[in-house]
């Protein structure tokens, strides 16, 4: 891997709006970073292709902008120098400075009390506010600070010239000022807050990292962190505790409730032997577990993470948003500047009238809520998904599975289970009681999955035991034993042997090279599959099936499932051809499970792999399905349609906000301090939208 394709992660600090973190993103796009992620709320910025050796240039660039890049992200700001405690000392100040409308009482007429009152105000909001702006603007990236600050400073130096020259109460706006500021800060603190709660399901996922263990050593009990947990380290866990890192049960069984990490509601019971998932819930039984993978190594850390990196690639219609918010703030206040010049020189209105017109319109609008429309609608489409056990690692991926009209499946392991059980005995010259007890031991010699499901089945018959006194089993091929009397045995792919029998049988039953019995074997339908292709043909995606296995298996298969289209015997460089000429004639998702179904996940549109697919399927797809449940792939496009839903809803309402705000405020029908409270509520309603998708029922 190349240096510069490492992902570098900072802390930021002195974000206090989604306009920020655009400013943050633009500079490291204008010097060539990829993969962005700058996410205000949890101050995290994240880029790639950038050489190490550059990164402390891109730091001084990010702190030029006007923020801090901090070391330590356990480090907290203090309240003291925090957005909230800016906001409750303006909201001192500012209450009694916008009370004397609606109060008779002198003292508060008097306008050096007035600026008394307003100045503290404005120092604060100049000094936060200001600084961003100006150094926005010295970047030439101008952000929605400079709004604030043009507005707020303007009423303020026109009030303060009022004063000076005692032109009376028709010069005095301090309490627009104030109100302006002091609304300003209120939206930040709520925008932030509400934000926050859109990111709360990385925040659930990584509070199952920060839990007590009980160690043993030398059988002596000790409590440790999860984080001073290694590999190896013998652990005790008690009914009710959460697991404290993924291991495998030295001994005790219990059940866990895996539902945080697959979604699924039923504990699982667990013995000897099996493995454990950290943060799962161990609901009733004592254990203990040996430490097999710890910290990054761990299940948690990488779902965690892949959530992380999802939400840093945007889907496609935020470009659209992102461009229009870096182009507001000139367009704006080029139209303020247009309204006083219209209000005062053409339409002669009064020199006040016309700068809170201006004022108003520099206000009330609102390139926050565009910034906002997509990313908390996506963090919350991810992590709603993430609780239901499907990762899914893009936010560009919810808006491809809007697209889709075709589906592909593999069929073993991925619609059917694997679990082979016996449609069929046909037997030739001898008794069909003596055929299935000869198969039952000769299948007792293997571990293979298929001779353990037929096992299940069949039932040995104590007269007609037979004493083997050599076993071998062939990979590939088959079981071939002989008996004390020297006869030989076999149970074996039906290709194998004099005959191929393959077109009738999988497997044959041979005595001393004479076949006396063939088997048809039956792979089981997985729960839901007949009904998530029904489904799929009422969404108007097209279902098709497509694998390696024989013509005889995938058409039964099909025709249980009602699949039309069908394709067999495939190789994974043919399913990669087939899918790619699939691809041209409609979006295509591709779900499988296997080693030979990665190059074939990686073509798709949409790969999805299965939870207990191989690492290679996993990390070839763009959804993984971590409980393995065919109806979460209904819930998967569920969720990718809400979420998209969702986006197109705040954006239409970010743009007509700001379509029909700005008008209002440049004809003079809102005023500055109703302005102000109405872009502050703007940002609120997007993200109030968004944060409903955590709730709403899905159809």
């Amino acid at each position: 891997m190349k240096e510069s394709n490492v992902q570098t992660e900072l802390n930021v600090t002195g974000m206090h709006c989604t306009n920020c973190a655009i400013s943050i993103h633009k500079y490291l796009e204008d010097n060539g970073a990829k993969e962005i992620y700058v996410d205000f709320a949890s101050d995290e910025v994240k880029f790639s292709d950038i050489p190490q050796d550059q990164v402390p240039k891109l730091v001084k660039g990010i702190e030029s902008l006007g923020y801090k890049v901090i070391k330590d992200k356990d480090v907290r700001v203090s309240f003291w120098k925090s957005v909230e405690f800016k906001f409750l000392i303006c909201l001192l100040f500012t209450i009694p400075l916008w009370s004397h409308m609606f109060v008779d009482l002198p003292l508060l007429h008097d306008p050096y009390i007035q600026l008394a009152l307003c100045a503290p105000v404005y120092l604060v909001g100049c000094i936060y506010f200001g600084n961003s702006a100006l150094r926005s603007l010295w970047n030439k990236m101008p952000n929605m600070d400079v709004l604030i600050f043009v507005g707020s400073t303007a009423a303020f130096v026109y009030s303060a010239i009022g004063t000076y020259y005692k032109l009376g109460h028709d010069y005095q706006f301090y309490e627009t000022c104030a109100t302006i500021i002091t609304l300003v800060f209120m939206g930040n603190v709520l925008e932030k807050r509400a934000v926050t709660k859109t990111t709360s399901a990385i925040k659930d996922l990584v509070k199952y990292q920060d839990i007590k263990a009980i160690k043993i050593l030398d059988d002596q009990e000790i409590e440790i962190t999860a984080k001073e947990i290694k590999s190896g380290d013998i652990l005790k866990v008690n009914t009710g505790s959460l697991i404290p890192a993924d291991g495998d049960i030295l001994d005790g069984h219990g059940w866990i409730d895996e539902s945080m990490i697959t979604g699924e509601s039923m504990p699982i019971e667990k013995t000897k032997y099996e493995a454990v998932i950290g943060g799962t819930l161990l609901t009733a039984g004592n254990i203990r577990i040996t430490a097999t993978k710890v910290g990054s190594k761990s299940v948690l850390y990488q779902i965690i993470q892949l959530i992380k990196d999802a939400q840093s690639k945007k889907p496609p219609i935020q470009k659209f948003g992102d461009k229009v918010a870096a182009y507001f703030v000139p367009i704006v206040v080029t139209i303020a500047f247009f309204t006083f010049f219209i209000a005062y020189f053409i339409a002669q209105l009064p020199l006040q009238q016309a700068l809170m017109n201006a004022i108003a319109t520099l206000v009330v609008s609102c390139p926050c809520a565009m910034g906002l429309a997509t990313p908390t609608a996506v963090m919350v489409g991810l992590g709603r998904a993430a609780k239901q056990g499907i990762l899914i690692k893009g936010g560009s991926t919810i808006e491809e599975l809007s697209e889709l009209k075709q589906m592909v499946f593999d069929k073993t392991g991925t619609l059917t289970t694997g679990d082979f059980n016996i449609k069929a005995i046909q037997t030739f010259g001898i008794e069909q009681s003596q055929v299935e007890s000869i198969i039952a031991q000769l299948e007792s010699y293997s571990s293979h999955p298929i001779a353990q499901s037929i096992r299940k089945q069949l039932k040995e018959i104590r007269s007609y035991r037979i004493i083997f006194k050599e076993v071998n089993e062939i990979k590939g091929q088959g079981i071939f034993a002989t008996d004390t009397n020297g006869n030989s045995y076999s149970i074996c792919n039906a290709k194998i042997g004099k005959k191929d029998y393959s077109n009738r049988y999988d497997l044959t039953l041979t005595i001393n090279e004479v076949v006396i019995a063939g088997i048809v074997l039956e792979d089981q339908i997985k729960p839901y599959a007949k009904e998530l292709i029904q489904y799929l043909k009422d969404k108007g995606i097209r279902p098709i099936l497509l694998s390696g296995d024989r013509q005889s298996k995938c058409e039964r298969a099909a025709q249980k499932l009602g699949i039309a289209d069908v394709y067999w015997e495939k190789s994974p460089s043919e399913k990669l051809t087939i899918l790619s000429e699939l691809k041209k004639t409609a979006p295509t998702a591709m779900v499988g499970d296997g080693i030979n179904d990665a190059p074939a996940l990686t073509a798709a549109d949409v790969g999805i792999s299965l939870g207990d697919a191989t690492h290679v399927a996993i990390q070839s797809a763009k959804v993984i399905l971590l409980n393995n449940d065919l109806k979460s792939i209904e819930k998967l496009l569920q969720v990718g349609h809400h979420t998209l839903l969702t986006i197109k809803q705040n954006l239409f309402w970010a743009f007509a906000y700001n379509i029909i705000a700005i008008p209002l405020a440049a004809a003079g029908f809102l005023g500055p301090m109703l302005a102000a409270l109405s872009m502050a509520f703007s940002d609120l309603i997007v993200i109030g939208n968004s944060i409903r998708l955590r709730f709403k029922k899905l159809k």
